[in-house]
């Protein structure tokens, strides 16, 4: 056991792993030992290396002491614990820093997900794609949560050209070498397909077994649904825009202010022809500040090609900090 504050390093595992399953893990103290009894007799049949990453995301229930004894059990079973509630994505973003694995599987700790889907899983990535992704084609959940999410589903098929039925769905699996070129913030693990496609990826989708929960409660409210659309807007701009910020915010800005331009010179115009005042006439201010905002949009965009270009040279700071990590 390593008991120390610790780096963006591979250091959980050695000799030659194959797969990789990450499990972000929150308050599931009923489930840690229903979910190593249904998971490890599927990876103890693959007949390939394994080892199984569970990200404690700062429980405050009895949750990490059972991870704590899964590991004394089965030492293929590693355990990372949060100082506290970072979210699903930057647990899954540390379970993917340690993996290694050539192929990383995620799952879900509440049991929804069957590990029983696993080979098929596989099977699938063997026929050469490099992301496969589970399609829970008959949901257990609740409509108040299965109709925003075929909302969302469709919005971002046609965004990103990425079409899949189940973006929500964790049982997914991946190349190392795809969530190496990633970062991940918000909730956008579930969109790495869609982040993803600009690599040329290759995605298949195949249906897999969804499951009631049986233990604990769901970790989703209503705020949830509007932090989806927030990150498929961030989405979007990063993969068109974040390498060429002034294109969005130079164009916007320069049809702003020649549209401002456009209209103000005809107004005065009018001044100088027609003697019309230009004290009296709102639309001449609003002219003005067209121009004005234009030019700020353009200041925008080049700030955002400083910026960009920063962020691209900068040293990857990660969205979260490790207490312990359990892996001897």
């Amino acid at each position: 056991m390593k008991n120390k504050e610790t780096k963006n390093t591979n250091s959980l595992s050695s000799g030659k792993i194959e797969i990789s399953v990450v499990i972000p893990v929150y308050n599931e103290d009923d489930n840690v030992w229903l979910l190593y009894d249904n998971l490890e007799p599927v990876l103890s049949k693959l007949g390939r290396n394994y080892e199984v990453i569970l990200v404690d995301d700062g429980s405050n229930d009895g949750t990490y002491n059972k991870l704590r004894q899964l590991h004394e059990k089965n030492n293929h079973f590693k355990v990372i614990k949060f100082r506290r509630n970072f979210g699903q994505t930057p647990a899954m973003r540390a379970g993917f820093d340690f993996a290694s694995g050539g192929i990383i599987i995620t799952l879900d700790a509440d049991l929804q997900n069957d590990p029983e889907d696993i080979p098929k899983i596989l099977e699938k990535m063997d026929e050469g794609y490099d992301i496969v992704s589970g399609w829970r084609k008959n949901r257990k959940d609740k409509a108040s949560r299965r109709f925003p999410s075929t909302i969302a589903n469709k919005i971002i098929s046609v965004l990103f050209r990425v079409r899949l039925h189940d973006y929500g769905c964790t049982l997914k699996a991946y190349r190392k070498e795809v969530l190496d070129n990633i970062e991940l913030y918000g909730e956008m693990h579930r969109y790495i397909p869609a982040i993803a496609s600009w690599m040329g990826v290759k995605v298949a989708e195949i249906p897999v077994n969804h499951r009631a929960r049986k233990f604990g409660k769901a970790k989703y409210g209503i705020s949830r649904t509007i932090r989806v659309i927030l990150d498929i807007i961030t989405i979007k701009f990063i993969l068109t825009y974040s390498k060429k910020p002034m294109q969005i915010f130079g164009l916007a800005g320069v049809f702003t202010s020649l549209v401002g331009f456009i209209v103000t010179s005809y107004l005065i115009v009018e001044r100088l022809f027609f003697d019309k005042p230009l004290s009296t006439r709102p639309l001449f201010i609003l002219t003005i500040s067209m121009i004005f905002i234009g030019m700020q949009m353009i200041t925008m965009g080049l700030l955002g090609e400083i910026m960009m270009r920063t962020y691209h040279e900068g040293t990857g700071k990660p969205t979260y900090v490790i207490r312990e990590i359990v892996d001897k």
